[in-house]
């Protein structure tokens, strides 16, 4: 078979570990269905579709400020968005698969990939900075209301503190040209050694040296313009605020259509604690780890453990299977349409 089939079956094959290993939540968010006021839950379809058109401009709009992908159509854009959650979903790779192929796919559409990738940082850094914004407000909430356990406070000042070292990690690398050189030519070693290693010799790189040069000193030339520049930061910050804001109303919606009205401050800072755990977590989507430490975060805040697993389950599994099911169509498309990345 081709290239393109054997991926193709190798993604059904994903598809179908996924929904075995979610068999139980599935099971239980069916059974949760004849409990919910179903016009309500309804309400998620147009949610999710607001989330991820949100996020898809997060990076587009950064990209359209600097001259590129403007002639590229709305419904072009959010189809692009869903094939790059649904990657994030299918693959366990804590995230790296996303943006791994949204370089790719981007590319073909004359977008470089050390650009292409600034974009998608500056998607992540407009995202902690609008959820540290939300993050700060909710932290305000729940420090007035008496009856917040103080674990909750503590975990959103350390959660705040975590996103600003990542960040500032990020400016003081991408700042110097020195430091982008030195970072490169250390990558381009170590990740030779271990493929060396991990092939017993057969192979000495995946990624040309001269491909990861390039992508850094373009890297370090895109920060250098966004710090002369900030306004370009503007709108994918708005974006950012919207994107997070919804993301994490659709909890608040799901527990809304079971009969519970939860504090949305405790929703958003559970939704940051297990995004970010979620991003280290090696299993599609998070899976597991990401609705274990919602379901913990919400209880320790007071709301009763069998109402929150019933709100997180039935939540994430109907966004599961959006994704899998817009996004897979648009995948397919797209693979058949270009076929195997052979830009490394």
């Amino acid at each position: 078979m081709s290239f393109r089939a054997w991926l193709s079956v190798i993604t059904f094959l994903l598809i179908a570990v996924i929904l075995y290993f979610s068999r139980h939540e599935l099971v239980h968010a069916w059974s949760l269905l004849g409990k919910v006021n179903i016009w309500i839950l309804l309400l998620l379809i147009p949610g999710q579709i607001i989330v991820y058109y949100a996020g898809a401009e997060m990076i587009f709009s950064y990209l359209r400020d600097k001259g590129k992908m403007r002639e590229a159509s709305r419904a072009q854009l959010t189809s692009i968005a869903l094939e790059s959650n649904f990657v994030n979903h299918v693959l366990p790779s804590g995230g790296v698969s996303g943006m791994s192929y949204l370089t790719w796919r981007l590319g073909h559409l004359g977008i470089p990939a050390g650009r292409a990738t600034m974009a998608q940082v500056v998607k992540y850094a407009m995202g902690f900075v609008s959820f540290t914004a939300l993050l700060l407000v909710a932290l305000f909430v729940v420090t007035i209301d008496g009856n917040i356990n103080r674990w909750i406070i503590l975990s959103s000042a350390l959660l705040i503190v975590g996103m600003t070292i990542v960040i500032s990690g990020a400016i003081f690398l991408f700042s110097s040209q020195r430091r982008t050189d030195r970072f490169s030519k250390w990558l381009i070693k170590n990740s030779s050694y271990i493929v060396r290693k991990v092939t017993r010799g057969k192979k000495h790189q995946l990624v040309k040296p001269a491909v990861i040069d390039t992508f850094f000193d373009e890297m370090h030339r895109d920060f250098l313009e966004l710090r002369h520049d900030k306004k370009l930061l503007v709108k994918p910050f708005l974006w950012g605020l919207l994107y997070t804001a919804m993301d994490a109303a659709l909890f608040f919606i799901t527990f809304l259509a079971l009969g519970e009205v939860v504090n949305p401050a405790p929703i958003l800072i559970a939704y940051g604690v297990a995004s970010m755990a979620g991003f280290f977590v090696l299993t599609p989507g998070g899976a597991g780890a990401y609705e274990a430490i919602m379901v913990a975060f919400l209880a320790v805040a007071g709301l009763s453990q069998g109402t929150a697993i019933a709100g997180i389950v039935l939540t994430r599994v109907i966004l599961l299977l959006g994704t899998i099911i817009f996004g897979y169509i648009f995948y397919q498309r797209t693979l058949i349409r270009y076929g195997k990345n052979t830009d490394v």
